[in-house]
This record gives C-alpha cells, sequence and structure tokens, in this order.
C-alpha cells in the first residue's frame, strides 16, 4: 500500500527498564549527539559504565512474567482508549516494542502515554510497589512508512 500522506503508517516505540543499558556498556550506547539514522554508537568504557552504575538510584529493573502480562495489558488498554490501532506489541524482561498507528499525535506524547500506563497497570495489579518509575529516561520513536 503506498503512502503518500505526511502521516506515517505507524511508529515503533521502545522503552528501555531502568539501569539496564547504561552509557559506557559493552554493547555502545546512543546520546543526543548519536541519534542519526546509520549513525555510530558511543564506543563502550568500563571506567564510564562502572561510574553510572554507582551513580544509579536504585537496582537495574528487571521484568517478570505477571509484570509483563500487566504492561500487555495496559499496551491494549491504552491504544483502545485512544483510539490508536496496536500492530504489534512486544514486552522483554528489560525493555518494551510497540508498533502503533496513532495519527496525528506526536510520538511523544505516545511514548509517555504507553509508559505511565504500564506503571499504572503495573500498580494496580499489585506486581510493582515502588514510588519511582520502572522505566528509563526517554525512549526511541521510528516513524514507520
Amino acid at each position: 500500500m503506498w503512502n503518500d500522506a505526511d502521516i506515517p503508517l505507524a511508529d515503533l516505540i521502545t522503552f528501555r527498564c531502568h539501569g539496564t543499558w547504561l552509557h559506557g556498556d559493552e554493547r555502545g550506547s546512543i546520546d543526543r549527539f548519536h541519534n542519526r539514522f546509520k549513525s555510530p554508537y558511543i564506543d563502550s568504557n568500563r571506567r564510564w559504565h562502572r561510574h553510572n552504575r554507582q551513580v544509579l538510584e536504585g537496582e537495574p529493573v528487571t521484568l517478570d512474567a505477571s509484570q509483563r502480562k500487566s504492561i500487555d495489558a495496559a499496551l491494549r488498554e491504552t491504544c483502545t482508549i485512544r483510539k490508536w490501532h496496536l500492530h504489534a506489541g512486544n514486552v522483554r524482561t528489560n525493555h518494551v516494542h510497540a508498533v502503533v498507528s496513532i495519527g496525528l499525535i506526536k510520538p511523544e506524547r505516545a511514548l509517555i502515554a504507553l509508559k505511565a500506563n504500564a506503571t499504572r497497570q503495573m500498580r494496580q495489579d499489585g506486581c510493582w510497589r515502588h514510588d519511582y518509575s520502572p522505566w528509563a529516561e526517554k525512549g526511541s520513536k521510528r516513524s514507520l512508512w
């Protein structure tokens, strides 16, 4: 199907759990200066990674089966309420992927809504009892044309 509009067919939204991929990590990382298509990751750096781990507020978050189930339900509910089409969702142990058609909504708003509702649902289901967010700051938003 050809899309000749200025609206992407969908957006791939990804958000990570708190503390699971820090700058300096051996996998490399991305910051605001290394966030262009096909730009290289920041090289690994053990000292920088150790420093970031030491200043991390709280332990890294790994999602168990009940948390993943709760987040999946939240993705579906958020999309239903907002009349977005959820093409695919995948909740992993340390991150979440969602392919969502959101129309004219800015992807940043969708990212915020998905993260907030996932946290709310986990609290409601009794599988997140902390005052802080389980998510790393920001997330990835890629338009799919």
